[in-house]
């Protein structure tokens, strides 16, 4: 975690063993009540510390916010460097199904990360990380399809990239907003194979 985001940044395992089990507790009570639900005091006592020590670290709800959309935001660029290395030692059938189905996968097991994306709790801060995170996963797509040799690597490739990156986290949002949407994911996956494949290829 970045240390802007935390009042103090903790040195020790034992501090940082407590933001982490503080930030786990964060994470409970979005999965379980929703955003209107994460106040200090409630997170304090899911996590089992006192209030003034997780003021050390996080001030208000806001910070709490931006750390776990920070920790969230962080697992699916793990993800997808994942995939980047994997690709430039593989040769898979379907890059643009299996990048589709990984991350409609990871939505699907982090509730807190839905609770908080579509409530009302995104700050400014976390919108700014939002976009900056497009920004990398897109370049990650990129990097995937360029070691599969599906696309030349230019700027024209990474525009495509990035286009079909919004395409596909705008329509993975709405798989799993309020009653969810299954049903569009297959129609997204031919919709990107068929806008990507026209690209110039190596």
């Amino acid at each position: 975690m970045t240390e802007g985001r935390l009042r103090r940044v903790p040195r020790q395992a034992r501090s940082r063993e407590k933001l982490a089990r503080v930030l786990a507790a964060a994470d409970r009570v979005l999965a379980e009540a929703g955003v209107e639900a994460l106040t200090t005091t409630r997170v304090a006592a899911e996590a089992g510390v006192s209030v003034g020590a997780l003021y050390q670290y996080l001030p208000d709800r806001d910070a709490i916010t931006e750390a776990l959309a920070e920790l969230y935001l962080g697992r699916l660029e793990t993800l997808m460097d994942s995939f980047a290395e994997q690709a430039a030692g593989e040769t898979w059938a379907d890059p643009v199904g299996l990048l589709v189905d990984a991350f409609a996968g990871l939505y699907r097991a982090e509730p807190g990360f839905r609770a908080l994306w579509f409530g009302r709790g995104l700050t400014d801060g976390t919108r700014e990380a939002d976009r900056a995170h497009k920004r990398v996963m897109a370049a990650g797509v990129h990097r995937v399809l360029v070691a599969q040799y599906l696309l030349r690597d230019d700027y024209e490739a990474a525009v495509a990239c990035r286009t079909a990156f919004l395409a596909a986290d705008a329509v993975i949002q709405e798989v799993f907003r309020g009653d969810g949407a299954p049903e569009l994911l297959e129609p997204v996956k031919t919709m990107l194979r068929a806008y990507l494949g026209h690209l110039p290829r190596p």
